[in-house]
């Protein structure tokens, strides 16, 4: 089961496994309040990218396109990640926006096209 949280929410034990799938550090956030127990910055949108979409929502299905190429090379990292889904996983993001985040598009790929990476 996978799980979509915003890092700044408390942390809970219904969360899993978490998982922090931002290519940077969430401002004002220490490492132990995060309480993270993997930071994969290299699943993360390419810093390109990232930029290019600044967060802007008439950008999300072409953001979602290129993300998708981006993450269709990372075929080792992504069977980690999948190998994880036994088990409940929570994916954290700082962005302010729960809609339109790497957080929601890595889940969206990972249910949707995870069977050419193992059994999601």
């Amino acid at each position: 089961m996978i799980r979509i949280k915003r890092i700044y929410e408390d942390p809970s034990r219904d969360d899993g496994v978490r998982i922090l799938v931002d290519r940077l550090w969430p401002r004002g956030l220490s490492r132990e309040e995060a309480k993270v127990d993997l930071w994969l910055k290299e699943i993360a949108p390419s810093d390109a990218l990232r930029k290019w979409f600044g967060h802007d929502e008439a950008k999300w299905t072409q953001f979602e396109e290129r993300y998708f190429k981006e993450l269709d090379e990372k075929g080792e990292i992504l069977e980690s990640v999948s190998q994880m889904l036994t088990k409940r996983v929570t994916l954290l993001y700082g962005a302010k926006d729960q809609q339109h985040n790497n957080a929601v598009a890595l889940k969206e790929y990972l249910t949707t096209r995870g069977g050419r990476i193992g059994s999601v």
